[in-house]
């Protein structure tokens, strides 16, 4: 991961009518096959800053590189082909009253050959474990399932990045969980570049890189370990931080002598094992 597929440079958006800019003065560099996590509070700019990714919003100084191509309303298609977008309510992002239509979709406004789309559909499909149910309808899909369509519409038009703006908030901790697995394969085994914007600990954890964000700017940025090693930075930014750095450090407060950039129960059992 030495080649940078998308960058930042000085970039600031600023809504109509919003008195301070949604993002502010933003530089970053995300590598290409980097799963990067993206955290805030409400309002921290993080899903403007998604948008400005995809084109959907163009930034009003500063410049944005995606994949080669500047972000401006000129290049809004071609950036769009490289990075798709996973929005954090598939109803919004479903069109069709069948499953693999609606994977369809996007091929088909793209004008691509129907011999080709049939076979993108069905790996798609295949990829996010829901070829069983392409004949269905999605209004009766689960709402994990329902995101794993959006996922495969986006992943059929093959983008070298995705971006997922919240995804799993609105599902249950299993649709989270499976929703992010797909997310965590595809970057793994296909390497596409993933942004994911979330608020759980438990999957920010698990990514290459994660970046803060606050008042639309970076506040923090490192691999997970060492951003929520700074536990008070952290939960003053409006955050919480994984229960074992909680744990590690109520332990080294009582006196216990143990690191303080545990992340995982796994890692806090063998920690506790080695004090006997």
């Amino acid at each position: 991961m030495n080649e940078a597929i998308i960058q930042l440079d000085d970039v600031v958006f600023q809504y109509e009518g919003a008195e301070t800019p949604a993002v502010n003065h933003v530089s970053l560099k995300v590598q290409r096959g980097e799963f990067l996590a993206v955290l805030g509070r409400n309002g921290s700019g993080k899903s403007t800053l998604a948008r400005l990714l995809n084109a959907l919003l163009i930034p009003d100084s500063g410049r944005v590189t995606v994949g080669g191509l500047e972000v401006s309303e000129e290049n809004a298609y071609g950036v769009r082909e490289k990075c798709g977008m996973v929005f954090q309510n598939p109803d919004n992002q479903i069109v069709a009253t069948v499953v693999e239509e609606d994977c369809a979709f996007g091929l088909e406004n793209r004008g691509v050959a129907p011999g080709e789309i049939r076979r993108r559909v069905n790996e798609a499909l295949a990829e996010v474990g829901m070829a069983d149910r392409a004949m269905a309808s999605p209004s009766m899909l689960s709402g994990g399932q329902k995101q794993r369509v959006a996922i495969a519409g986006v992943l059929a038009m093959r983008p070298s990045i995705i971006v997922f703006d919240e995804s799993t908030a609105m599902l249950d901790p299993i649709g989270r969980r499976d929703v992010f697995s797909v997310a965590r394969r595809i970057n793994r085994e296909e390497g596409i570049t993933v942004i994911w914007i979330t608020h759980f600990m438990e999957e920010a954890v698990q990514a290459d890189r994660v970046v803060v964000m606050d008042a639309g700017r970076v506040e923090l940025e490192g691999a997970p370990r060492t951003v929520f090693s700074n536990v008070d930075e952290v939960l003053q930014l409006g955050l919480d931080v994984p229960e074992m750095m909680k744990l590690s450090r109520r332990l080294r407060d009582a006196g216990v002598k143990i690191p303080r950039e545990i992340l995982t129960v796994e890692e806090m059992a063998v920690e506790l094992c080695r004090l006997k």
